[in-house]
């Protein structure tokens, strides 16, 4: 279930690209990206992005060499390099944590949602964290995709499996050269 947060009147900025993984909606508040979405078509991460952000006021970007959107699509090329874009995460402050603790397992490697639970000091919280993961709005910024079952098998994830499979392969490519 897509978490909404209520940003009544406050505009965000969106601007769809292609990659890899298909259709990709980047999305913007004054604060920094608010949302990453992979997707099948444009139509469906505009409503997506509606949904998550009642209220708010969308407004296609006319341009595809804003900094903001050019920094997520070159992260989506080769995520091993830092990204300088800014976001704006809206969650729990449970989820902010978990997506912190996400942002630091690099590129080509990988984590149990148990593991991830540890690492937070909550040992018996891997649900906890699956939801967490399942809440996220930015996709590969918060690399959710890179945490797996314990036995080192995928599981769900909010944009399909294929999309997680096609991230996991692409990340481990670039590790590899």
């Amino acid at each position: 279930m897509t978490k909404k947060h209520d940003l009544k009147g406050e505009p965000i900025v969106w601007q769809v690209g292609n990659c890899y993984l298909g259709n990709v909606l980047v999305a913007r508040t004054s604060k920094g990206v608010c949302a990453v979405l992979p997707g099948d078509s444009p139509e469906e991460l505009v409503a997506e992005l509606a949904r998550r952000f009642p209220g708010a006021e969308l407004e296609h970007c006319g341009s595809y060499r804003e900094d903001w959107f050019q920094g997520v699509m070159d992260s989506l090329v080769d995520s091993r390099k830092a990204s300088s874009v800014r976001l704006d995460l809206r969650g729990t402050a449970f989820q902010r944590k978990v997506w912190k603790t996400l942002r630091e397992i690099p590129t080509g490697s990988c984590a149990s949602y148990s593991e991830v639970a540890r690492q937070l000091g909550m040992p018996t919280g891997s649900r906890a964290v699956a939801s967490a993961c399942a809440a996220n709005p930015v996709a590969v910024l918060v690399p959710c995709h890179r945490v797996l079952r314990r036995d080192g098998s995928l599981s769900g994830y909010r944009w399909g499996l294929q999309r997680k499979r096609a991230l996991l392969e692409h990340e481990q490519s670039l590790s590899e050269r």
